[in-house]
């Protein structure tokens, strides 16, 4: 058997490559992930719809609600990655506040001790702030990518 060109050897540990088969793997990897959430939104939009049919309690049904907005959004955020290969910063604090609205729903604001309200109440303000410098900063950015790519139509 002849050797092999040293190219071809340096290919086959070509870091491009490794890198590309990393990515396909991750990507499997946040697919599956996406239909298994998928999956579970299904399971827990029957079992909300089952719930419905005995006396209802209503921060049971607000929790169920809000967790399936929840996996709705996680998902979401999994197909923002697969097409765009990026986290969405908006979608995941937006994940977060709803999670933490949930909890405080599930636990009863009245339950909770001042201390932890107090903390919530900060990290609400600051993922607030944050969804804030997020839509201020896509705005910017969005009206400088229009003053570079703009199209002026003459009528002759």
């Amino acid at each position: 058997m002849a050797p092999k060109n040293q190219n071809e050897q340096r290919n086959w540990f070509d870091i491009e490559n490794f890198i590309k088969f990393l990515e396909t793997v991750q990507n499997i990897i946040v697919f599956v992930l996406a239909i298994g959430l998928f999956g579970v939104m299904v399971i827990r939009l029957y079992d909300l719809f089952t719930s419905l049919i005995v006396p209802i309690k209503f921060q049971n049904v607000t929790s169920d609600i809000l967790f399936i907005l929840i996996l709705v959004e996680l998902f979401k955020l999994l197909l923002i990655y697969l097409r765009e290969q990026r986290i969405s910063v908006g979608v995941a604090v937006e994940v977060t506040i709803v999670s933490v609205l949930r909890e405080i729903i599930i636990r009863g604001a009245l339950e909770i001790p001042w201390q932890q309200i107090l903390s919530v109440c900060s990290l609400l303000l600051v993922l607030g702030i944050l969804l804030l410098i997020r839509a201020w900063m896509s705005r910017l950015y969005n009206n400088e990518d229009l003053m570079e790519n703009k199209i002026i139509y003459d009528d002759n």
